[in-house]
């Protein structure tokens, strides 16, 4: 049955019609994936349908009396007045259970004032609860998933197999779509194309249809080629028979009509091809745009760049986490993980120096330089243009800034706005092309993918495999991270354990370790005991074998070899 129906939909922006005649039935239980390049108008279809706004033509009929819709805008999109009524209710029990799920909590004691000072990841939590205890018969969530760790995807990716709505969901993480969603919608250029299946059957297809658009084109082309290769052989042959006709006094008759039959066949021709050519001409192809990024390293600064011993961090008394060893070598990738509030942004802060430690220590090589653009887009300045807010002056540095935005996919009548006419995953573009003008040894990437559409989260991906330095990752886009870290930092039961294997591994030795609660326990004294180990062999690289230090390390190293042989 269906909820809604859209016919001949419209809409336009001052001069760029953003949608195009767009007819769609949205049915009861519907599980839609919304995708498509930045700017599309994924949002804007959002909107029209939830009545934010009008379309300029067409029509949308809701075919469900009181149909209840509820709409999960980007986080930048809320502010605290859109949540003090929540929290004063009697419903907002329901609403407690809900953010606590997804690893907000304490609100419950909130005061008014605290509204004010929400993040981005504590808003879309608290917006997310108050629609999902609402019971709407039909959700629309626009990137959902930012914001949110794994546990949080997880625990929203198990509720909607539960969820007897209809669910639209605009999104570029290409785990929760391959998890939730049927039928894949793409928005280019104002038109929709509809795919069965969840993202990764809808790459598959749109590759399928690009090939054999493209093998239906060439074909057609060589078709049209040889008809004009035939044309013009003809032509030539009618301008000779033309020429002979004026000088052979006895065959200017033969040569008259010869040239008058050959002048008809390419009318014909011609018409034949023009004819085919308006009933079934094949356009070529799109290739999807392609966004190239670039990153440089500023060289080998050794094998052991960054290390922590024994670190600890507290607020308030209360340990963030404690007894933490650790170590990152040079060109390795690691992904940061864990639940939301465990401190990895703390992890990060500290890293860049701008906070410090409780105890313990973090050392770093002394000539190490780290790249980090901050997730949250919304601290460019939106009152200027794209050149003014990377605070460029030289004119070969501008130029290189806007070849690099082009790139990226900016074209020059964007990088003319200012900041606040661009979309979020247009700003993302920009961060990431501030970091790229600088040359660096260690990039730390904090939620990266939020904002970027599919196309620049591969592009992302493969550029990051030609990067030479050193990748640090937080990431909730599973698919990202499984992709880019070989190493992992994770944050657990209050400390940081370095894991050497990826999220998939990681995953699937945690599973193994549920199911077999003895081998558990020895599996994890284990780890702790090579962590201890790797812990004091990066110590004792510090001292040479005459220094006190190191025979005190090498003593210490001896009795945790012996106890790693007594478990084997």
């Amino acid at each position: 049955m269906n909820v809604m129906r859209l016919r001949g939909i419209q809409k336009s922006f001052v001069e760029k019609q953003v949608l195009k005649h767009i007819n769609l039935d949205i049915k009861r239980g519907d599980r839609i994936g919304l995708v498509g390049p930045n700017g599309a108008g994924k949002t804007t279809l959002a909107n029209i349908l939830y009545g934010k706004i009008k379309p300029d033509s067409g029509s949308v009929l809701s075919e469900q009396q009181a149909l209840k819709i509820g709409y999960l805008l980007q986080s930048v999109d809320y502010s605290s007045n859109d949540f003090e009524s929540v929290l004063s209710t009697r419903a907002a029990e329901g609403l407690y259970e809900v953010t606590s799920q997804l690893g907000l909590t304490g609100i419950k004691n909130w005061e008014g004032g605290q509204l004010e000072y929400l993040s981005g990841g504590e808003k879309l939590k608290l917006a997310l609860a108050n629609i999902w205890t609402s019971n709407p018969d039909m959700l629309i969530l626009d990137e959902p998933t930012n914001h949110l760790d794994l546990k949080g995807v997880e625990w929203l990716v198990e509720e909607l197999k539960d969820y007897n709505g209809t669910v639209i969901m605009i999104s570029h993480d290409r785990y929760f779509l391959d998890r939730t969603a049927k039928q894949i919608l793409e928005i280019e250029e104002g038109v929709i194309q509809k795919y069965t299946g969840n993202y990764s059957a809808y790459r598959e297809e749109k590759k399928r249809r690009h090939e054999n658009q493209l093998h239906r084109y060439t074909e057609q082309q060589k078709y049209k080629a040889e008809i004009e290769s035939q044309m013009a052989n003809l032509t030539n042959w009618s301008d000779k028979a033309h020429r002979e006709s004026t000088k052979q006094d006895g065959k200017k008759e033969y040569y008259r009509v010869k040239a008058k039959k050959m002048d008809n066949q390419v009318k014909s021709k011609r018409k034949r091809l023009e004819k085919e050519l308006e009933k079934h001409k094949i356009e070529k192809p799109k290739e999807e745009a392609k966004v190239r990024f670039q990153f440089e390293a500023d060289g080998n600064r050794g094998k052991r760049i960054i290390e922590a011993r024994d670190i600890r961090k507290e607020y308030s008394g209360r340990a963030l986490f404690e007894n933490s060893h650790f170590y990152v070598k040079h060109g390795e990738r690691v992904g940061i993980i864990g639940d939301n509030g465990c401190g990895k942004t703390t992890l990060i802060r500290l890293l860049q120096g701008d906070e410090e430690l409780t105890g313990g220590e973090l050392w770093k090589s002394d000539s190490l330089k780290i790249a980090y653009p901050s997730q949250d887009v919304n601290d460019l300045p939106k009152d200027k243009t794209v050149i003014e807010a990377l605070n460029l002056s030289r004119r070969d540095e501008i130029h290189q800034a806007r070849t690099m935005l082009a790139n990226m996919g900016l074209k020059e009548d964007r990088i003319r706005q200012k900041i606040e006419a661009l979309s979020l995953g247009e700003r993302t573009r920009i961060k990431l092309a501030g970091m790229m003008l600088q040359q660096f040894d260690v990039l730390i990437l904090d939620e990266p993918t939020n904002h970027l559409d599919l196309p620049s989260k591969e592009q992302l991906e493969e550029t990051l495999d030609q990067f030479t330095g050193t990748i640090l990752v937080v990431s909730h886009d599973r698919y990202f991270i499984e992709r880019i870290a070989d190493r992992l930092l994770v944050f657990e039961k209050g400390k940081i354990r370095r894991w050497e294997m990826g999220l998939r591994e990681f995953k699937e030795k945690k599973q193994q370790m549920k199911k077999q609660p003895e081998q558990k326990s020895v599996e994890e004294e284990q780890l702790l005991i090579d962590n201890k180990i790797s812990a004091l062999m990066g110590r004792l690289s510090l001292y040479t074998p005459d220094q006190k230090e190191f025979q005190e390390i090498d003593e210490e190293l001896k009795g945790w070899f012996e106890k790693k042989r007594a478990l084997q």
